[in-house]
């Protein structure tokens, strides 16, 4: 059974930062390049950040310079660290695995940005 849960969600005051984490189970991680969306309240689910099997990492111009995403394969785990976080952050934050015609993912993970 494939399974993908996230974690460290939360509510962070402007500026703040949070680290979200997705273990991954059931999957041959490695091969996989691994994303994370978000969904925010009355909008269209985004691709945030990718990181492929070679470590290459691409963003949406909205994050760059701000969030950065890392994978651990023996750990089976991607990251992505935000820093700087303004309230148009907040959203539901989606990890995803896809590799070809197979496309996983988690239950996701609520952030907030508020003072």
């Amino acid at each position: 059974q494939v399974r993908l849960v996230e974690s460290g969600g939360d509510l962070v005051q402007p500026g703040g930062s949070l680290r979200l984490s997705c273990v991954a189970s059931g999957i041959n991680f490695k091969i996989f390049t691994m994303n994370w969306y978000r969904r925010a309240p009355g909008k269209q689910r985004e691709l945030v950040a990718t990181i492929t099997t070679d470590d290459n990492t691409n963003y949406v111009d909205s994050v760059k310079g701000r969030f950065t995403i890392s994978r651990d394969n023996a750990k089976r785990t991607v990251y992505l660290q935000m820093n700087s976080l303004k309230p148009e952050d907040t959203a539901v934050y989606y990890c995803n695995a896809d590799f070809t015609s197979l496309k996983y993912w988690g239950q996701g993970t609520q952030v907030t940005v508020s003072s």
